[in-house]
């Protein structure tokens, strides 16, 4: 039985339709039996550069490239790099090299362009523009010995790069190389050590082991995280299913970055903190994380969360898309992987908590209390508390989000139960501060509250938590257990206090406790939050992401646009920056769109949907129409509806196929387009007036962070192209500008 390795798509391969890729998997099928078989046809070339290359018939037009290396202790393994026409790669074939990397160990699939004709064709020669003085990367300080004897860079490539003049020419030369010299080359550009890339990269300083043959050292070079960007070995039919019906948008779900490899693989003495943009692949290591984890130990209780429901739904697909043969927990607590959104996290456990859950009351709320099993949406019964109740406070703080965060923030955080706890209890992070008679004030409504929850038999989820949090600690006191052994966390930027409380009582402090995934650009919710307040200590485990995988360079420019000139503090309270963050890809600029009125502004957006829609490639469902409020995306699924553009809005139920989808910018969070439009862009909906409106002077300037946030995110789901559009005055968080 021979051994099966696969090429990342190679950027010289054609794309394939369906019935082609089940001959590819068939093809394989055959070949994993019996590699000898005749029907196959794996022939050598007499005329090929690589003795090693072979190719073999996938149909009586396609045939298969494959290297086939032969080793002692491993057997045959064939490395395949794709599938063309007969004719074409016959030429490619004999071309092809496989080689190891003299400088940094790493192997190298080399596969070249299909010549277009025989004699090349004839054009008018053209003269050069001027060179500047210096280079991109000379400017930056780099020469051309650090590419090629740093880092191990094509002689050939590293020209064309030091070549470059500025950023976007270095990007297009990125483009053409292998998939680890792309992502030095985009290191490069941020102007870091090339020991840091080498290291980043996981580039080998021992010398390439002579004593061994070619195809053993080439064995051996398949296991440096570099190779694994290009190549990934197959361990079942299965998995060899997923990777060539994937697309290639989930091929990076297989062929890990060596950095984002290091934290799947590593093991950390307490909790970890990841960071990153958004399309950085702090999701994907998540997801893989929890698979190795898994693996290393099969009756592992790991608990993989996220901020909601419908995000931790992707969790648990991309999981069984990554690996089916994962065991997954119907319970927290239960063996394998448990997949769900925070907050249904808190309710399982509480449910689970038995009498615990009395014991928790009397701490949270100083006595014990009959909360009925509905769930209930704080804002309506703050609203009405505040109503009712004569508390003295100012009609600023008497609103449903200041009182909500102040009590899930402190009061719960604390476990206050009594006004004289709640008088001394330090408020850090709260931009209000309270006097003594208006904490007074507050406590009265909190107290109120709590009455009118009992009375209606209701609970709210960030109640719920605590007590869950609470029922576990007991636990832990009473017997030194805990539910899991491990917790990952994803969009752990829009976590709250009780959240934190939850998550810091699952699991043990200890070696892999707590993986969190996080961008604070991205929080669109709740207030900042520093973690070594609920125990959850860093020390030194935190790294961040800064290569995106998802959005071309020309959107994340405009993206991270949006968030200049504000600043951001991560959950450890470090300053966060974008300067580093680069694409792997490269596209069209956003087209920023104004109009004269709403009118005019539905049509203008039903036209660029229609001239989308008559391109080939382009499905549907991969186009987006995100707007602030739900009042703003129902009037554009019927303004589109009436511009001949049927289209959908998608709320809480999952995105179906066959439509144009039209969302809020909340609710993309998570998601990703190929084509997205950010509608209504202008200074009566962005920043949303009626949320500003709804909070204290002294969080204003928090809230519009928010809002920036909110245009990032909704900017960064964008894959490839991306249009804003308003009407009127275009807002102020878009900058200055066409």
């Amino acid at each position: 039985m021979a051994n099966l390795v696969i090429a990342s798509n190679s950027k010289a391969m054609s794309k394939l339709d369906g019935s082609v890729k089940n001959k590819v998997y068939d093809f394989f099928e055959k070949l994993n039996k019996d590699d000898t078989s005749p029907k196959l046809h794996i022939e050598p070339l007499k005329a090929a550069v690589d003795p090693r290359v072979r190719t073999g018939r996938v149909d009586l037009y396609w045939r298969a490239i494959l290297f086939r290396i032969d080793d002692k202790s491993s057997g045959t393994t064939y490395i395949y790099m794709g599938t063309w026409p007969h004719d074409d790669a016959i030429k490619l074939a004999e071309r092809a090299t496989l080689r190891v990397n003299p400088i940094n160990g790493t192997l190298e699939g080399l596969i070249g362009e299909v010549p277009a004709n025989e004699q090349p064709a004839v054009s008018t020669p053209t003269k050069p523009p001027p060179a500047p003085e210096l280079s991109y990367l000379e400017g930056v300080g780099y020469t051309l010995a650090d590419l090629t004897e740093g880092l191990g860079i094509d002689p050939a490539l590293a020209d064309r790069a030091m070549a470059a003049p500025d950023e976007s020419a270095l990007l297009e030369v990125a483009e053409a190389g292998l998939e680890w010299e792309g992502s030095a080359l985009l290191d490069l550009a941020t102007g870091i050590a090339i020991e840091t890339i080498r290291d980043k990269h996981g580039f080998t300083d021992q010398p390439i082991d002579t004593s061994v043959d070619e195809d053993q050292q080439i064995i051996a070079a398949l296991e440096r995280p570099a190779s694994k960007m290009q190549f990934a070995f197959i361990e079942d039919d299965e998995e060899l299913r997923r990777v060539i019906e994937g697309g290639d948008f989930a091929a990076w779900r297989i062929f890990l970055h060596p950095e984002q490899r290091r934290y799947v693989e590593s093991n950390y003495g307490g909790a970890f903190r990841l960071s990153g943009g958004a399309g950085t692949g702090k999701t994907v290591v998540a997801i893989h994380r929890a698979r190795r984890l898994s693996r290393t130990n099969p009756n592992a209780r790991i608990i993989l969360t996220t901020f909601n429901a419908t995000l931790a739904q992707g969790l648990k697909a991309d999981l069984a898309t990554l690996d089916s043969t994962i065991s997954i927990a119907e319970k927290p607590g239960d063996r394998g992987v448990y997949v769900g959104g925070i907050d249904a996290l808190g309710r399982d456990v509480l449910h689970r908590a038995g009498g615990l859950a009395d014991a928790a009351a009397e701490r949270i709320f100083g006595h014990r209390v009959e909360f009925g099993s509905r769930r209930t949406a704080p804002d309506t019964v703050w609203r009405e508390v505040a109503q009712t109740v004569d508390s003295g406070l100012d009609k600023k703080l008497a609103t449903p989000a200041f009182l909500e965060t102040e009590y899930v923030a402190v009061v719960l955080a604390n476990q206050i139960t009594t006004l004289e706890q709640y008088a001394k209890v330090p408020r850090p992070g709260r931009g209000v501060r309270l006097s003594r008679p208006q904490r007074i004030a507050v406590w009265k409504l909190v107290e109120a509250y709590r009455r009118q929850s009992q009375m209606d038999e209701t609970i709210s989820f960030p109640e719920v938590l605590a007590l869950a949090a609470e029922a576990l600690r007991i636990r832990t006191e009473k017997d030194g257990s805990y539910l899991a052994d491990h917790v990952i966390v994803d969009e752990a930027q829009d976590l709250h206090a009780t959240h934190w409380a939850l998550l810091r009582s699952l699991a043990a402090e200890g070696p892999n406790d707590l993986f969190i995934a996080e961008d604070s650009h991205q929080r669109i919710y709740g207030s900042p939050i520093v973690l070594s307040r609920f125990g959850i200590k860093i020390v030194g485990r935190s790294r961040r992401l800064t290569l995106n995988y998802r959005t071309t360079a020309q959107n994340l420019r405009f993206a991270v646009g949006v968030l200049s000139g504000a600043e951001y503090s991560d959950l450890e309270q470090e300053e966060e920056t974008t300067t580093d963050y680069r694409s792997a890809r490269s596209g069209p600029e956003p087209e920023l769109i104004p109009c004269e009125n709403l009118a005019d502004e539905l049509k203008t957006v039903a036209a660029k949907i229609k001239t989308w829609l008559e391109e080939d490639a382009v499905e549907p469902e991969s186009i987006a129409v995100l707007t602030r409020s739900q009042d703003e995306r129902d009037r554009f699924v019927r303004g589109l509806g009436e511009h001949g553009v049927p289209a959908r809005a998608v709320d809480k139920n999952a995105a179906v196929p066959g439509q144009p989808l039209v969302m809020t910018m909340h609710r993309a969070k998570g998601m990703e387009f190929s084509r997205v439009i950010l509608a209504g862009a202008d200074d009566k909906h962005v920043p949303s007036p009626a949320t500003l409106r709804s909070i204290p002077d002294e969080e204003r300037d928090e809230a519009l962070l928010r809002e920036r946030s909110l245009l990032y995110v909704a900017s960064s789901r964008a894959r490839d192209a991306l249009v804003v559009t308003w009407s009127g005055r275009r807002s102020e968080l878009l900058g200055a500008g066409k």
